[in-house]
């Protein structure tokens, strides 16, 4: 599945800087109960995608607990990401956003309760 994600901009560059890290096998595989998530959370980021792109959203926020930085991710490179944890067990290497409009992306918190309060007045009708 890796032709749904974007390529790594280092593939086959010999002057790739991870090459001074050495070998790397490859991290553990994803227990059950880590893939199951990742499937709900692929499965969430398809329906928030379905209901805020068309709003103008081009992807979510996320707070990153090592570096304390907001990363923004569009739609596609979430969906890349998740796809990539869940077939290799990491994500892929990937660039960050350059000067994205903090305007054009949402929370994972905010998503979750616009798709709720879509789910709540579809039910009511």
């Amino acid at each position: 599945m890796l032709e749904d994600v974007p390529r790594d901009p280092f593939a086959d560059d010999p002057n790739d800087p991870a090459s001074a890290l050495g070998e790397f096998d490859g991290p553990e595989p994803l227990t059950p109960a880590e893939r199951d998530e990742a499937l709900t959370d692929l499965a969430d980021v398809e329906v928030f995608r379905s209901l805020l792109e068309p709003q103008g959203v081009l992807g979510l926020v996320l707070d990153c607990p090592e570096c304390g930085e907001r990363h923004y991710f569009d739609w596609e490179l979430l969906r890349g990401n998740l796809r990539q944890m869940i077939d290799n067990g990491w994500p892929q290497v990937h660039e960050p956003a350059f000067q994205p409009d903090p305007t054009d992306y949402v929370s994972w918190e905010y998503a979750r309760g616009y798709v709720d309060g879509v789910i709540d007045t579809e039910e009511r009708r």
